[in-house]
């Protein structure tokens, strides 16, 4: 890895940890949701534990994504899976 993705992944990681994480008890696919305005990236949550992260997601992404009585799994695959994401580790 490069200095900037090291420094990118650690900025990252600070910004993971101070995430407010909103339970999604709604959903078999996700468990938990969460929004970073300020990088405009959303985390989700996974049944296993393990959590992506979905770039470049403004404002209305997050509130199409947020909105009750939307499906998170079926939002995933049609909207946030075309955009840059990665699972963070």
């Amino acid at each position: 890895m490069t200095r900037r993705s090291d420094r990118k992944k650690q900025r990252e990681e600070r910004k993971l940890a101070e995430l407010d994480w909103i339970e999604v008890g709604d959903s078999e696919r996700i468990t938990a949701m969460a929004y970073d305005e300020e990088q405009e990236m959303i985390f989700v949550r996974f049944p296993n534990g393990i959590e992506w992260c979905y770039e470049d997601c403004p404002p209305h992404v997050w509130e199409e994504f947020s909105a009750a009585g939307q499906s998170k799994g079926q939002y995933i695959h049609d909207t946030l899976n075309h955009k840059s994401h990665h699972r963070h580790e």
